[in-house]
Formats: structure tokens, C-alpha cells, sequence
């Protein structure tokens, strides 16, 4: 169990974030927790989640954040939208959750258990 770690971005005020941690510790599992109002999501690790699921599903169409951000009015690149979530994570569905080669947007309960069962 213990030959995949799993790491949890998110914000500590999401409920999305807390049900994440809260389904791992359950399990007896140890997480690597980034709360991206402490720490941005480093680019490198952002694009990996972009490259798997595309923009679009990783932004929180609905959210209050989205809307104050006028992104869906603003004509940008793919780059300056990545930048803006790196500054703005409140724009991202959270959490994001990696474990080993798995990749999770939002509340994602499948694939987390998938990422236990590849431990």
C-alpha cells in the first residue's frame, strides 16, 4: 500500500479537498497535501493534469471565482489561462489529486480507489 504517494492539491476551505483527504486517511493512507493558498501549483505538475484532461475541465465553470475572473470573456492563450490558475487557484474544479501515473479532478471517488489498487 504504501508504493504510491499520493499527493492532494487543493485548498484547506473546499469540501471537494476535504473529502479527498478524508478518503485517503480512512484507508491508512499517507498524503502529500498542497494547500495552494501556501504554495502555487508548480507549472510543470499543472500542465500534466492539462495534458491528461485539457483546460477546460480542470477550471470550476461554476464558481464565483471563475465568474469574478471574466475568463469566459477574455480572449487568451492556453498560457495566460495557466497563468491565471497558478495565481487563482480558487479557479481550478480542486482538488487535483496524483497517485503514481493516476490523475483526479474534483470529487473523483473511481479514481482514487484506482490509485490504491495500483499501490
Amino acid at each position: 500500500m504504501s508504493g504510491v504517494q499520493i499527493q492532494v492539491f487543493g485548498l484547506k476551505k473546499s469540501a471537494a479537498t476535504r473529502a479527498a483527504e478524508r478518503f485517503f486517511k480512512e484507508r491508512g493512507v499517507k498524503i502529500h497535501f498542497v494547500d495552494l493558498t501556501q504554495r502555487p501549483i508548480a507549472r510543470g505538475e499543472l500542465t500534466r493534469f492539462v495534458q491528461k484532461f485539457g483546460l477546460n475541465a480542470l477550471l470550476d465553470l461554476e464558481g464565483k471565482a471563475y465568474e469574478r475572473s471574466n475568463l469566459a470573456y477574455l480572449r487568451t492563450t492556453e498560457e495566460g489561462v495557466i497563468s491565471k490558475v497558478v495565481e487563482t487557484p480558487e479557479l481550478l474544479r480542486l482538488p487535483l489529486v496524483r497517485g503514481g501515473k493516476v490523475l483526479t479532478v474534483g470529487e473523483d471517488l473511481a479514481g482514487w480507489k484506482t490509485m490504491l489498487e495500483q499501490a
